[in-house]
């Protein structure tokens, strides 16, 4: 699937089912991801597969925390259904490490994002879907302990991955004409 395919034809994918790619697989995608803007190379990001049981245990925490909030609940149905969670974290490279010099917070966010745009094409390139669910429970304290997070990193969600359930391929979006948003700077 070449580039312009993938990004006209990517859809957010609601209703997934196994396969997801395997760890192996998973692991050779984020690879190319991670050649995505970043200045430094300091992937100031982590991601955290969850399968099977720690989902099971990932949705006993969530449980736990709607509880506790009384909210929540139609995040905890949307989980059960992706057979992979890959959890985003947001991993930020403090000044004075040695790691690439000072690089704006902000702009690890947008290295991160960058990185999380290129995984979502190539696994829809891949023949994979995916949903990035963000929501709540990013700053619930219980799932940061259970997902073990540092304090100084953030969570930014979840994708949510796995085979499409749907009848065909994705209908090609038609790009819509943005031109009003160029503008040329002419002193």
């Amino acid at each position: 699937m070449d580039v312009m395919t993938a990004v006209l034809s990517r859809r957010s994918e609601h209703r997934l089912a196994e396969p997801a790619p395997c760890d192996q697989e998973f692991a050779y995608l984020l690879r190319a991801a991670a050649t995505a803007p970043d200045r430094g190379d300091l992937r100031p990001w982590r991601l955290i597969l969850v399968r099977e049981k720690g989902r099971a245990a990932l949705e006993r925490c969530f449980a736990d925390a709607c509880a506790e909030s009384g909210s929540w609940r139609g995040r905890v149905e949307e989980i059960r259904r992706a057979p992979l969670l890959a959890t985003v974290v947001f991993s930020p490279v403090r000044h004075g490490t040695g790691l690439g010099g000072p690089v704006p917070e902000w702009e690890q966010l947008a290295a991160t994002s960058a990185m999380v745009s290129s995984l979502i094409l190539l696994l829809h390139a891949r023949g994979f879907g995916s949903v990035w669910r963000t929501g709540e429970f990013t700053g619930s304290e219980r799932v940061r302990r259970t997902l073990g997070l540092r304090g100084d990193e953030r969570l930014l969600g979840w994708l949510c991955v796995g085979t499409p359930e749907r009848e065909g391929p994705s209908k090609r979006r038609v790009p819509e004409d943005v031109t009003d948003r160029i503008s040329v700077f002419a002193p």
